[in-house]
């Protein structure tokens, strides 16, 4: 039986319930009345039901899927602006004793090369990332309790942090590693992580098992409801995720806003994150192996329904997609981009990019500032910013300030701060241009009652360069 409100991953989580929906959406695809009256409703900023947003991926009318990409793209800017988040995963051991058909870390692939950073190398990994301008983390690591114990993820964490470099630091550290305890995700939280992030992978049960024949991972209940105990132990920001292409997207799209219906009714707060990876080429693993692909159209209609069904939250697309696909998609609704991404173990330190220990084929190969100046020529803003963690604006505190509009007046001058450092330390002369141009332009457009109130005195350091300030 559906239960949004019950702990139990087969009830709020329900098969049924999305097999029904998905079989309602079928029957009003054409309903332009409802279909009317769902999208009046995602335009007041109220969300869409699972059920809702199924309606709407559902219907294959033109003139409507325009309205939908055009409504995206007006509540991004809503709530997040025209501000994009920059960060960069980090990835510590493909050590993994998991059975995952669709991973090269793979416990049976004997073609990539093992690895694991001891503490000196993870130092040398966030000094060649806080050289290119990188102030956010996420630390990835395959799942070994042998190799990668939540002890050394936090020693990994501690190292991390204590790397100050020239005019670097790593100011925040989201992770992404398997499904734990409510005891270490409490350590976790005590080690001042940011957001926790576990893709689901697939939310339909009798797929997740057999995609993951062995290890840990198999457990569909233990892995669906970490979330559950992560908030338990204290961490108030995760993120979800589905990697699409491993089942029928209807399917997963409904099942993942279910995810965030349960976390919203259970805790009070939805997902901060949520991520649309799409399955990629890797060593070991072939995608058309897998014959629920998506294409562009139908992965871009994903991101905008994404961003009506829950406007409040960050979405946030990697370095598997393209620079035309990641393009499009920053326009519906995505507000966190990865940048000059290397998704092998120690691969920063390298000159060129290692593909031995990769765990999948980097689409959108440019380097930081590439993707910096690439933004801002575009009108957006990169933001460096990590202000709301270290302020406790975290979980229900950062949700009330976002759905007020009042998270403005914070992030907006933060991210012009955080990018005003980006271009003196680290910008080439070129993306340094471009920026300082942006900026003016950007400080022109902010109310300044706003400004003082959030900035005080640190806006007219910026706007004088004065380089030992940092924020």
């Amino acid at each position: 039986m559906y239960n949004p409100k019950s702990l139990k991953a087969e009830e709020f989580i329900n098969h049924e319930e999305i097999l029904e929906t998905l079989a309602y959406a079928e029957q009003n695809k054409d309903n332009l009345p409802l279909i009317d009256s769902i999208i009046e409703k995602a335009r007041l900023c109220k969300g869409l039901s699972h059920r809702e947003a199924s309606v709407l991926l559902a219907c294959e009318d033109q003139e409507k899927l325009e309205e939908i990409f055009q409504l995206a793209g007006e509540l991004k800017k809503r709530f997040y602006g025209n501000r994009i988040v920059m960060f960069a995963p980090l990835y510590l051991s493909n050590y993994c004793i998991n059975g995952c058909t669709y991973c090269p870390y793979h416990m049976k692939n004997k073609h990539i090369a093992r690895k694991k950073l001891t503490q000196e190398e993870v130092a040398a990994e966030v000094i060649a990332l806080q050289d290119m301008g990188h102030k956010r983390l996420a630390i990835e690591a395959g799942e070994d309790p042998v190799n990668n114990p939540i002890e050394y993820i936090l020693e990994c964490i501690q190292t991390i942090y204590s790397i100050k470099h020239r005019n670097g630091a790593i100011r925040r550290v989201n992770v992404n590693i398997a499904a734990t305890t409510v005891e270490n995700y409490r350590k976790l939280k005590e080690a001042g992580i940011g957001t926790y992030i576990l893709f689901q992978e697939t939310y339909h049960k009798e797929s997740y098992e057999k995609l993951h024949p062995t290890g840990p991972k198999h457990d569909y209940a233990y892995h669906t409801e970490a979330m559950d105990r992560a908030m338990e132990g204290g961490i108030d920001d995760v993120g979800l995720g589905v990697l699409f292409g491993l089942e029928l997207y209807k399917y997963e799209f409904a099942g993942l806003l279910m995810h965030a219906e349960h976390l919203e009714a259970v805790h009070g707060v939805g997902p901060h994150t949520i991520s649309v990876p799409r399955i990629k080429h890797a060593d070991d693993i072939d995608p058309s192996a897998f014959d629920n692909s998506i294409s562009d159209e139908i992965f871009a209609k994903l991101c905008a329904l994404i961003r009506l069904a829950v406007p409040y939250t960050g979405m946030i697309i990697s370095t598997r997609e393209s620079k035309e696909v990641r393009e499009k998609v920053i326009r519906l609704g995505v507000s966190q981009i990865s940048g000059a991404s290397r998704t092998s173990v120690g691969g920063y330190q390298e000159e060129e990019r290692p593909t031995d220990t990769e765990q999948f084929d980097v689409s959108d190969q440019r380097t930081l500032d590439e993707v910096v100046r690439w933004l801002m020529e575009m009108g957006y803003i990169p933001s460096f910013c990590t202000a709301c963690y270290r302020e406790g604006r975290t979980g229900d505190r950062f949700m009330s300030l976002c759905k007020s509009g009042q998270i403005q007046n914070c992030c907006h001058p933060n991210a012009l701060m955080t990018l005003k450092e980006y271009l003196m330390d680290y910008a080439s002369e070129e993306t340094k241009a471009i920026g300082e141009a942006l900026i003016q332009a950007e400080l022109q457009n902010i109310p300044k009652e706003n400004v003082r109130t959030v900035c005080k005195e640190h806006l007219a350091k910026i706007e004088q360069g004065i380089r030992d300030f940092r924020f």
